[in-house]
């Protein structure tokens, strides 16, 4: 291991400690998945009002917001009219990934209604794209494969080594 890389754990893992402490101290879902290797999803806490979660589903899927939220309407991938947590979850996530993902941090808060997850939330048919966090490679502007298991690949060059 080259010194800037062992620089680089040293100088990461107590970031992905704090998001992850922070992340439980939130009271939030721990949703079921797999670790998402540095990605980050925008989630709704499990303990938001519903009246909350509808609010900022709206604001999400509406012209302010602009969300692509057709996934979360009938007939969509992620269409489960019962759980308003997980139709939250995809407008939450999909607004903080417009919104810049591990470059804007305050856009995953949602009055207080979302917190980021290292844990994928994707489920079934349902893929929620993520978020890398940047260590010493820049990777704004990309979405991440969604997860080990998923085919989906970065289509474009999208991260670039900032140091040696």
């Amino acid at each position: 291991m080259t010194a800037s890389s062992f620089l680089s754990v040293i100088l990461v893992a107590p970031i992905l400690l704090l998001l992850l402490g922070a992340r439980t101290a939130s009271g939030a879902a721990s949703p079921a998945g797999v670790s998402g290797g540095g990605q980050l999803w925008c989630v709704a806490k499990n303990n938001a009002e519903d009246g909350a979660l509808q609010s900022a589903i709206d604001w999400a899927c509406g012209p302010d917001g602009g969300s692509d939220c057709r996934a979360i309407q009938q007939g969509g991938a992620c269409y489960d009219p019962p759980d308003l947590q997980a139709h939250a979850s995809y407008a939450f996530n999909d607004y903080f990934i417009r919104a810049g993902g591990a470059a804007n941090p305050a856009a995953c808060d949602f009055s207080g209604a979302a917190a980021l997850t290292a844990l994928n939330p994707s489920h079934g048919s349902c893929l929620l794209p993520s978020r890398v966090l940047v260590t010493e490679y820049s990777c704004y502007g990309c979405i991440a494969p969604l997860n080990s298991q998923a085919s989906a690949e970065i289509t474009q060059p999208c991260c670039a080594k900032t140091s040696d």
